[in-house]
Order: C-alpha cells, then structure tokens, then sequence
C-alpha cells in the first residue's frame, strides 16, 4: 500500500507547524553584514587602486625587474667558466 500526502504552505508556515525557530531576522542581518563587506572589497577594485597595491614602485619597478632580466639572459649566454 501506498499513501502520498501533498500539503502545500509556505516554509514559514512549515517552520512554525514543526516548532522550529524563526531565523529571519538573523538571516536578514547576516545578508546586510555580507552585502557591507562585499560594497566595501568591490571599492578596492577599481584599476587606480589595484596598480599602486601591485606596483608600488609604478615604472621604475619594471624597469628594475626588466634590467635584472636582462643581465641574467646576458650572463647566461656567454662562454662558460673553466675552474
């Protein structure tokens, strides 16, 4: 034998038959903290912010970092040291 039992409520309807708590005004606190946090990190992303967080040193930085490539390429392709 088979029984299907359809009941059609609303999940605060179902809560409140089961005696479970009311955590809505917990969950809408929780989505205001996150929705904060979220607006505050997406401030910080815009590009001005994200080039002098990644490069301090702006061009000169680069420059440095293209030099010491160089003269590593340079060095590595010359004759090699007899000890």
């Amino acid at each position: 034998m088979k029984i299907n039992i359809d009941i059609e409520c609303t999940p605060q309807e179902a809560r409140t038959f089961l005696g479970l708590p009311d955590v809505e005004p917990m969950q809408q606190a929780i989505m205001q903290q996150t929705q904060e946090r979220m607006t505050q990190y997406l401030d910080g992303m815009d590009p001005e912010t994200l080039v002098k967080t990644w490069l301090p040193a702006g061009i000169q930085g680069w420059e440095q970092i293209q030099k010491a490539f160089w003269s590593q390429l340079a060095g590595a392709g010359g004759p090699a040291k007899k000890e």
